[in-house]
């Protein structure tokens, strides 16, 4: 049934089995590299719901019966697009003691992960639709998550901890890049959310400002004092920071609360 289900991912990601005899394929002339490539320009410019397989066929100039031979349907499409799209992870992410390794331990190397993580979804915002649900994932997607995992290697964790701590990371990345996108921001810039938000929230404030005293005294806090669209940075301190409570405990043995040893 899995066969059924994902086999063409699987083969088109990773490549047919050592002892899988070649089978009679289509002429030479498009590559599944050049077919992705058709595919994530589409995408970026007009969003994933704008890939098709025939739209995709007619940018390449072929029909859309040539391209299934060589991509079975949409899904396998969408699965070659992430796999180009994804920017390659840091080698120096879970590289402890090789040169060119991010100092410092894991914390350090878990934020040069997942701020090149985020860099990767503004650049390809639709990744973050592409990358949900039960589904095949390629080599690179993968090497991201290896990246991590090794970056946690010898903390102490188990496991089912170690990987957790990566999806909690790569959905605080994943949350605040949503918001980006909602915002219409993307690699090129432009405003953030927050001081997005700022703006209409400062119309009704005007108004109705003495309704919301906390929430006025917070925005005035940042008018005066800055800290707009710096919330992937607070939030990722934060959770390194439980992270690394855990660590300590686990490591050293013993009770820990607030970064106190009892």
């Amino acid at each position: 049934m899995a066969d059924e289900q994902w086999g063409a991912a699987v083969r088109l990601l990773w490549g047919p089995e050592p002892s899988a005899k070649p089978a009679r394929g289509p002429r030479r002339g498009l590559t599944l590299e050049a077919i992705a490539r058709t595919g994530i320009g589409i995408a970026d410019a007009e969003g994933l719901g704008a890939v098709s397989m025939q739209r995709v066929a007619g940018e390449l100039g072929v029909t859309k019966m040539a391209l299934y031979r060589y991509v079975p349907g949409k899904a396998e499409l969408v699965a070659l697009m992430v796999e180009a799209a994804l920017p390659v992870p840091d080698a120096s992410v879970g590289s402890a003691g090789s040169a060119g390794s991010v100092e410092g331990g894991w914390r350090e190397q878990l934020g040069v992960w997942a701020r090149g993580l985020y860099a990767g979804f503004r650049r390809h915002p639709w990744l973050l639709e592409a990358t949900v649900g039960v589904r095949v994932m390629g080599p690179r997607e993968l090497g991201w998550m290896e990246r991590a995992l090794s970056a946690l290697d010898g903390c102490g964790l188990s496991g089912a901890e170690a990987m957790d701590a990566v999806v909690l990371v790569a959905g605080h990345v994943r949350g605040i890049a949503e918001q980006g996108r909602a915002a219409g921001v993307t690699a090129d810039g432009g405003a953030g959310p927050d001081a997005q938000l700022a703006v209409m929230l400062g119309e009704v404030m005007r108004v109705r400002g003495e309704e919301f005293p906390a929430l006025g005294a917070a925005m005035a806090s940042v008018a005066e004092h800055g800290g707009h669209d710096e919330a992937l940075e607070f939030g990722l301190d934060r959770i390194l920071d439980g992270l690394g409570l855990l660590v300590a405990r686990r490591v050293g043995g013993g009770s820990w609360f607030g970064g106190v040893k009892g």
